[in-house]
């Protein structure tokens, strides 16, 4: 399968995509997990990337298509994927749908999940993250074992200085922003599954996975 996924922040996107990758054997494609392995490799488009980075400038849109494409190409994904972070935007989404054509494939399907926007507020700041290992917590919803350590390895979680409720706010208010058109892109092709992602963890993916299988 050919999966996006949408969410806005706290939404609980990336919990999601580890168990759709699990369930239906599919590659987790994170764009600022691309970014990262390009500019570290110090490959062709990483520096490329960088180079507006470096500037403080937005990666254009023809860079970002580019690495999103370049990684499509690769064996590993040719069974499946989930696109995480990408396609931010309309010129974006027709750039992958265009790539896909020429490689003679599809999207299935665009998940879309759902979320009060105080219920996000409230998760988001409750939310901590290991800094070794990038694992997520929540301080009510998804406690580590040992409260403030990671499950994992051990390292004391932190809250990023992104998770403020004032600045959790104003990126909800970024991502409809932004969004809401290409919701309305895929709506249009018949693409978007729409999740109440307001439940528990399990009831969500149980939401995703019927709605996937009906595509299969």
């Amino acid at each position: 399968m050919r999966l996006v996924i949408l969410g806005p922040p706290g939404a609980g996107k990336g919990t999601q995509a580890a168990s759709i990758v699990d369930t239906f054997d599919v590659v987790h494609i994170s764009t600022g997990d691309i970014f990262r392995e390009n500019i570290k490799n110090d490959t062709e488009l990483g520096k490329k990337a960088k180079s507006y980075m470096d500037r403080g400038e937005l990666v254009p849109d023809e860079v970002v298509n580019e690495i999103v494409v370049d990684r499509l190409k690769k064996d590993d994904v040719q069974k499946g994927f989930l696109l995480d972070g990408f396609p931010r935007t309309v010129n974006q989404a027709v750039a992958l749908d265009a790539a896909l054509e020429a490689m003679g494939q599809k999207l299935d399907r665009v998940i879309n999940i759902v979320v009060d926007k105080n219920l996000l507020v409230e998760r988001t700041v409750g939310r901590r993250v290991c800094p070794k290992c990038g694992r997520t917590y929540h301080v009510v919803n998804q406690p580590p074992k040992v409260e403030g350590k990671c499950d994992a390895d051990g390292e004391t979680l932190i809250q990023r200085d992104d998770d403020t409720e004032e600045t959790v706010k104003t990126r909800i208010g970024v991502y409809e922003k932004q969004t809401s058109p290409l919701i309305d892109y895929y709506k249009a092709q018949g693409l978007l599954l729409d999740v109440d992602g307001s439940g528990a963890i399990e009831e969500v993916f149980e939401s995703i996975r019927s709605g996937l299988e009906q595509e299969v």
